[in-house]
């Protein structure tokens, strides 16, 4: 129930030897809040945007002409967008520099995340693996130790380049660990090149495999590894399109030229995604292909009968499937085949066809993954986007439920048939995330590593709430914030959403979520579909022409924060980045006045061509296409964030971030969608874009350039809300 503001304080008050000192500074915090009078944006000075030059480009989609006069700016190689860049850069500078709170931000995210770190343990060979990161390295150094030795460092990422912009990306190690090879990205590419070295001396033994992208690295035994890439493109490698994945294997002591194409290249049997696993005991061979993100067909060749074919075992091109282990004679396959939710089961490939398998872990109303270590499966299960774990024998007997510390999100189990401890993580928004060392035959599990950050989960709550979308359908949503919070509707609160590609998200520890909570915040995360929160169905119901769903799912959860006094519209950021930066651009275009910030980040904002940039088309799953027929044509012009912008419309104070080297979701999509809301903005918010130069989608971002991005959007989103002063946290 909630209490007027006045009659909380007067009850605190009288009773204030019950406060900590978190507390009081809480209290102090909701006493600057409340009185916080709302920036009078309407006194403000217009922006002076730079000039964006106007063509009079046209498209035609079935007898619709659409108008596209920002053209020009999908082209990353010309001299006048890399001004045009640099003009906007200096805007958004110039008036982020004017938030005089920003620094203090900086310098507390900075303590914040100046914290050791470490990652689980894994086997190779003689040496354990593992990551660690001493708190403000630009990226995590992969380290190696023997038993009860001390630990020397394997490789070190901050040693590629000076400024960070050169990141480590996948790691694996040959069948007896003689051979490593990894992988470097430069500037956050997707493109990579494959680095290759003997393991114990660290000695390079070869040039660098080139132009790489999407791939797994699979060894199989000491003598080579399967690969994955596309043939170089024309034009921009940061934009030119990609749509035909081959599978490689490369021999050692061969040049990349001399390569072997395992499968691909066939003009007729086009795929985007083709990726290759072995099992542990190297038997069998398995290929995905996939058209788009969601669905593919899996092959499978048993490696002890060298002259046989590969076998497809599932020719149904929407459904997900993929080996998990071997089984003497079988394979052990998840799919979710006639399983929306998922199951695990085994294939003999002598009888392959789906009437013959037999379900291992039948499915659940819950979605299923799994996971293998130390000769038992493990299944993760999500139940209203939290976890629960299970552990199995391969024959699909439950040996027990692995006890988790509270309501969050934890790893699944994972290592080698012969390990006998196995590692998973735990964390949720309030809680860092801590890594446990698990028995896999006593079920008993111990704390391996706590990160001693600068962050008291105890003064912080959350729990999760279900709320009704506009259709009717029931949505969760966590919200997070400090203990005691008072619902007078002048909470700063951010909103995040993702809303696709079956990515479920759950409950998981950031530190620019701490920072937001520490100055008072509200954090709040719905389970929207498009997502696999729910499986199959729950992903399906927010694609394609059920898009919309999406949206109004969040709005919805905007509307629920409003209505239970959480927050109001001046005081609201909505946020998301990548398919989650199209929900805000979609979100603040619906409906403009639900907010006052919105901050989408690296998102498709160009719904008519997303599928023209780099591997976009393989998205269709999820979003179709506007040259599939005018029907779908229809569906994404209705919500396309850059054709829904409508001159003479107030829109949020606006910041829109990416990066120049972004060749996942190209940056073309965040210039035009800034140069059009510029143009249409009537009121007198911000609207700005943040360019990071040297940075991709986000991955391999360099820890300097996250904590910089990070105090500006959350400085930019307080400054907008009226907030005049941040809290300043006490050392205690």
């Amino acid at each position: 129930m909630r209490r007027p503001l006045q009659s909380t304080l007067k009850s605190s008050a009288s009773s204030s030897n019950q406060w900590t000192m978190s507390g009081l500074r809480y209290l102090a915090m909701a006493l600057l809040l409340s009185s916080c009078e709302q920036p009078k944006i309407e006194d403000r000075e217009r922006l002076d945007y730079p000039q964006t030059r106007v063509t009079d480009h046209v498209d035609t989609y079935f007898d619709n002409i659409i108008a596209d006069p920002y053209r020009w700016l999908e082209d990353d190689q010309s001299a006048e967008t890399e001004q045009w860049v640099t003009r906007q850069n200096n805007v958004t500078q110039s008036y982020l520099s004017n938030i005089h709170y920003r620094d203090e931000l900086k310098a507390q995210l900075t303590e914040l995340w100046q914290h050791p770190r470490i990652s689980a343990p894994a086997k190779e060979g003689r040496y354990f693996y593992y990551y660690e990161n001493t708190g403000l390295q630009n990226h995590s150094v992969l380290m190696r130790r023997l038993d009860n030795q001390v630990s020397e460092v394997f490789i070190d990422p901050n040693t590629f380049s000076s400024d960070g912009t050169i990141s480590l990306g996948q790691v694996a190690f040959s069948e007896s660990a003689k051979w490593t090879a990894y992988a470097r990205s430069e500037s956050g590419s997707d493109w990579r090149s494959i680095y290759l070295m003997e393991t114990e001396t660290r000695s390079e033994i070869e040039k660098p495999l080139q132009n790489i992208k999407f791939s797994s690295i699979t060894w199989q035994g000491d003598t080579g590894f399967f690969y994955s890439s596309y043939q170089e493109p024309n034009g921009s490698l940061l934009t030119a399109q990609v749509d035909q994945h081959r599978l490689y294997f490369h021999k050692l002591g061969t040049s990349q030229s001399e390569d072997t194409l395992v499968f691909g290249g066939n003009a007729e049997e086009k795929y985007r995604y083709v990726g290759a696993n072995l099992t542990e005991d190297q038997r069998f061979l398995s290929i995905q292909a996939a058209q788009t993100t969601a669905g593919n067909l899996l092959r499978i060749k048993d490696l002890n009968r060298p002259d046989s074919d590969f076998v497809e075992v599932d020719s149904n091109p929407e459904s997900d499937t993929y080996v998990v282990a071997s089984k003497a004679d079988q394979v052990l396959v998840y799919t979710n085949d006639q399983a929306p939710n998922g199951r695990l089961v085994a294939i003999d490939l002598n009888a392959p066809e789906p009437v013959n398998w037999i379900d291992v872990i039948p499915e659940r109303e819950m979605p299923l993954r799994v996971s293998t270590g130390a000769g038992y499966l493990f299944a993760h299960y999500l139940l209203d986007a939290r976890s629960r774990l299970f552990q199995y024998d391969y024959e699909g007997n439950l040996i027990r439920e692995l006890p988790l510390p509270e309501v969050g999100s934890a790893s699944r189990p994972r290592g080698k048939f012969n390990d006998d401890v196995l590692y998973y993580s735990f964390s949720n928004y309030k809680t860092p995330r801590a890594i446990y060392a698990f028995d896999p035959e006593t079920g008993v599990s111990r704390l391996y590593f706590k990160p001693a950050i600068r962050f008291n989960p105890a003064e912080f709550e959350t729990h999760q709430v279900f709320f009704t979308s506009k259709d009717g359908t029931r949505i969760p949503m966590t919200i997070t914030h400090r203990r005691g919070l008072y619902r007078h509707g002048k909470n700063p609160t951010l909103l995040y959403g993702y809303g696709g590609f079956n990515i479920s998200i759950t409950p998981s520890f950031s530190t620019a979520t701490a920072l937001w909570l520490m100055q008072g915040g509200v954090y709040a995360v719905p389970n929207l579909r498009g997502g696999g929160e729910y499986g199959r169905d729950w992903h399906e119901a927010g694609t394609q022409h059920q898009k919309q769903n999406v949206f109004d799912d969040f709005i919805a959860a905007a509307e629920y924060l409003i209505d239970q006094g959480y927050t109001s519209p001046d005081y609201l950021a909505v946020q998301g980045r990548s398919n989650g930066g199209l929900l805000v651009g979609a979100i603040m275009t619906q409906r403009p006045d639900l907010m006052k910030v919105a901050l989408p980040g690296v998102g498709v904002m160009d719904m008519l061509r997303y599928h023209e940039f780099t591997a976009g088309a393989g998205w269709s799953f999820d979003y179709g296409r506007s040259d599939e027929s005018p029907a779908m044509f229809q569906t994404l012009l209705a919500y396309s964030p850059l054709h829904n912008i409508k001159p003479g419309q107030t829109y949020p104070a606006t910041l829109i971030t990416t990066g120049d080297h972004d060749d996942r979701v190209v940056p073309a999509h965040s210039f035009k969608f800034a140069a059009t809301l510029q143009a249409a903005q009537t009121g007198k918010a911000p609207t700005l874009i943040r360019i990071e130069t040297d940075a991709g989608h986000g991955a391999g971002t360099s820890i300097e350039k996250r904590i910089d991005e990070v105090a500006d959007t959350l400085g930019f989103a307080l400054y907008n809300m009226g907030i005049t002063q941040i809290d300043k946290p006490i050392n205690e």
